[in-house]
């Protein structure tokens, strides 16, 4: 191959890279980062940012959190009253990112189509939340961002000893609250 076939190969194989936003969480436990991915799942962080810009996630908490599966907050007030959302979005868990150490997710119920803001952070390469088709038990769930900062935070979070309130089951005993959720070129201003 010559040179200059060689410098064409290698820019055509190299993808330009896009920009990904981050967030920082600042909870009760400590502070991790989030980079999220628009171009896999553009609806998903557009409508997870408008979240973190209208404040909507503080003083939310991890409402759920079972150790080696996930930690799950962004809907419920310490008192477990659930906080009124947006619409739901689609679903785009079609998107090759995996539900794997690390990754936010978007929570939902049994409608693949029913996320509005909670979400949900992996402790362990949960390959069965994975997209697998498009029929409605196999559709998964969405995968927008990972963890690039604190993964040792959510961790220590899923550590935490919990129990049932009521009809919810996982409940953190002392509450894990996120203070708040901020782009993080919002965080130097």
């Amino acid at each position: 191959m010559t040179a200059l076939a060689t410098n064409i190969h290698a820019a055509s194989s190299t993808p330009a890279s896009p920009t990904h936003p981050s967030v920082v969480f600042e909870t009760s436990q400590g502070n991790f980062t989030v980079e999220l991915y628009p171009e896999k799942a553009p609806k998903t962080v557009a409508n997870f940012l408008q979240y973190v810009k209208d404040g909507f996630y503080e003083n939310t908490i991890f409402h759920r959190v079972i150790n080696r599966f996930m930690i799950q907050g962004g809907g419920f007030e310490r008192d477990l009253t659930e906080k009124n959302t947006r619409a739901p979005i689609v679903n785009e868990s079609n998107n090759g990112l995996l539900n794997e150490l690390g990754t936010i997710a978007m929570a939902r119920t049994a409608d693949p189509d029913s996320a509005t803001a909670q979400f949900f952070v992996n402790l362990a390469d949960n390959q069965f939340l994975n997209y697998t088709s498009p029929d409605p038990e196999s559709i998964g769930y969405c995968v927008f961002g990972k963890v690039t900062s604190g993964l040792e935070v959510v961790q220590k979070i899923g550590l935490v000893q919990t129990t049932f309130v009521g009809r919810n089951a996982d409940v953190p005993v002392k509450a894990i609250t996120i203070k708040s959720v901020k782009l993080l070129s919002d965080t130097a201003k």
